[in-house]
């Protein structure tokens, strides 16, 4: 692809053809607890002077690269690839002359991150085959890296963790179980390294076999996860092929069902926290409404609510009403003997009254008489909040996913005419219960407004609207939904900042329309580079090319109207045999090519 430069001059003597234009600054980043003690800080960060306090948190906190970063390198010469673009690796001999703890840090300049960044989509761009020249590639790396400073537009946050680690650094470890589809040769290859293929995609949906250890499976899905979310990935899944509790086992006995899997796959999301080099875990749970643990399922996350709600009342209750019980021994003013008997101390006696009528456990009553013979005069007894990273809520399970259910066509009829609904066993297909669908229906709303969970997808219409029908149904998506498409497929998205393209009352729609084909580009050029938690995974998102699914159904129609489409007047409208340039279906979209209306609608 040829390259044009917008918003950069070329530049490659100094170094500076992106950033010549953009006033960087020193600042720092601080994270402090409620008490006001430092949790981090980063002195002399250096960020570009036109950003908030917030943007250079956010990179600086989240973003930066905490360790392992060389105090000096040097580049590793690749044959066929233009030197600006060789991978470098920690320069072992000039690091072994600085202090140990001088060798290796963290990373420090937004520059940096823009570098490693632009300069890893520009490598395996360049090794894809993306740019007719190196003056393309070239104009490619200073454009990504000044949009990315003047805050036009951003990847989603995987790559900001991962991308341009290997390839600007020589960060590298073993590999975690990873595959990706060679570029060159077109063949599933299981990774041998952690970084060398980034994980960029932000998005999964994945599926799940009724099984329990087997591959694809249910323990087998939550490391899957893991996968996912150690790189700072999210992930969904319909788990409504996994038997409801009580149908039969082959090997006899009955499943303990839906729900005592999900809080497995619960717990070991939440294994991954927030104060870890990415972000929590960030997962969608989705059940449809046919589904014999459906009402467990709709219900779980309101019970934990409530039982949130009993740790915190429960706990001061307890806390007051026990300490109550010490105040009445340490008040009495008679014989040291008779203060711990409540037959003489009626205080002690009202006190023990009060607190076994507030629901006080007797063993603690008893238990805080035993201290205060021991000469205690307290009790500490923990006490909860409601705060949602408290400890009450770490206690309780379905704190760490988005729970949706899955509703038909069918079931909202059912609802409308007030009708039973009939939820179906996985292993036959047989009638485990009939309900009415307006109940069903009232405990969602009921949900939804107690716990703002669980969320509606609507199957029937978001597979109407499905752009890869052939390939089977849409049942799942991303945490957030905004990725809807086949089990087993990863999307990686990116923003862009339209105010940045208004100036003085005007949209620069031409400026746009490049940032979009470059940004169009990065997208594609991360679905080549990328590695993924799963064999199933690589293979479709790479033979799909998400976050553009409906870009296939244009490549499935190639061959039949290539001919005609490679006759689309005009110099900025290309459709060549085996590639689809960015202007030829963006100026279809808008209609304002005069052969557009004839191109068969999709």
């Amino acid at each position: 692809m040829k390259i044009e430069r917008k918003f950069t001059r070329s530049d490659h003597k100094t170094g500076t053809g992106a950033y010549a234009s953009i006033e960087f600054t020193k600042t720092a980043s601080e994270i402090r607890n409620p008490d006001g003690t430092i949790v981090f800080k980063l002195d002399e960060i250096e960020v570009p002077a036109s950003w908030s306090q917030v943007a250079s948190d956010v990179l600086a906190q989240k973003y930066f690269r905490k360790a392992g970063v060389p105090a000096v390198l040097k580049r590793v010469e690749e044959k066929g690839v233009p030197e600006f673009l060789w991978p470098s690796v920690p320069d072992e001999d000039a690091l072994a002359k600085l202090p140990e703890d001088q060798r290796f840090s963290g990373e420090s300049s937004a520059k940096q991150v823009f570098d490693r960044l632009a300069g890893a989509w520009t490598y395996w761009g360049w090794k894809g085959g993306n740019f007719s020249a190196e003056t393309d590639a070239h104009a490619y790396f200073d454009e990504m890296r000044y949009m990315l400073a003047a805050q036009m537009a951003a990847p989603n946050s995987p790559q900001w963790f991962n991308t341009g680690l290997h390839w600007a650094y020589g960060i590298d470890g073993p590999g975690q179980g990873h595959f990706y589809v060679d570029y060159a040769s077109g063949k599933l290859t299981k990774s041998t390294s952690a970084y060398e293929h980034p994980q960029p995609h932000a998005c999964f949906i994945q599926s799940v076999k009724d099984d329990l250890v087997g591959d694809g499976g249910i323990m087998d899905l939550w490391v899957r996860e893991a996968r996912l979310f150690k790189y700072g990935s999210g992930t969904g899944t319909n788990f409504s092929s996994l038997r409801g509790s009580n149908e039969r086992l082959a090997g006899g006995g009955k499943s303990s069902g839906l729900m005592s899997f999900l809080k497995i796959g619960d717990r070991a999301a939440g294994a991954i926290k927030s104060g870890g080099t990415t972000r929590r875990a960030a997962k969608m749970v989705i059940c449809d409404m046919d589904h014999p643990d459906i009402e467990e399922f709709i219900g779980w996350k309101v019970k934990e609510e409530q039982k949130v709600a009993a740790l915190v009342a429960g706990s001061k209750m307890h806390e007051q009403q026990l300490n109550l019980i010490f105040g009445a021994i340490r008040d009495w003013d008679g014989a040291e003997d008779d203060a711990f008997d409540p037959k003489v101390n009626t205080s002690l006696k009202a006190a023990i009254r009060v607190a076994k009528k507030n629901a006080i456990p007797e063993t603690y009553v008893n238990r805080v008489l035993q201290y205060a013979r021991q000469g205690y005069s307290s009790i500490e007894f923990p006490t909860y909040d409601t705060d949602w990273d408290s400890e009450a809520y770490l206690t309780v399970s379905g704190q760490n996913s988005n729970n949706s259910v899955r509703v038909t066509d069918a079931f909202l009829k059912a609802v409308k005419d007030d009708a039973d609904w009939a939820l179906l066993k996985r292993t036959d297909g047989q009638i485990a219960k009939t309900v009415k669908a307006v109940d069903l229906w009232e405990q969602i709303g009921h949900a939804a407004w107690a716990c703002a969970d669980p969320g509606i997808q609507f199957h029937d219409t978001i597979n109407a609207w499905h752009t890869c029908p052939r390939d089977g149904e849409i049942r799942g998506s991303n945490p957030c939904s905004e990725y809807m498409f086949l089990d087993d497929t990863a999307c990686n998205l990116a923003s862009m900042n339209l105010l940045t393209f208004y100036h003085d009352g005007k949209f620069a729609a031409e400026d746009y329309m490049h940032a979009t084909r470059l940004w169009t580009l990065t997208l594609e050029i991360s679905v080549l580079m990328a590695q993924f938690p799963s064999r199933e995974i690589a293979q479709l998102s790479y033979r799909f090319r998400t976050p553009w699914p409906w870009l296939r159904q244009y490549r499935r129609l190639a061959d039949e109207y290539g001919p005609w489409l490679r006759q689309c007047a005009g110099p900025r409208h290309v459709w060549g045999a085996d590639s689809i340039d960015d202007r030829c279906f963006l100026c279809h979209i808008r209609r304002d090519c005069p052969r557009a209306w004839q191109l068969p609608r999709l």
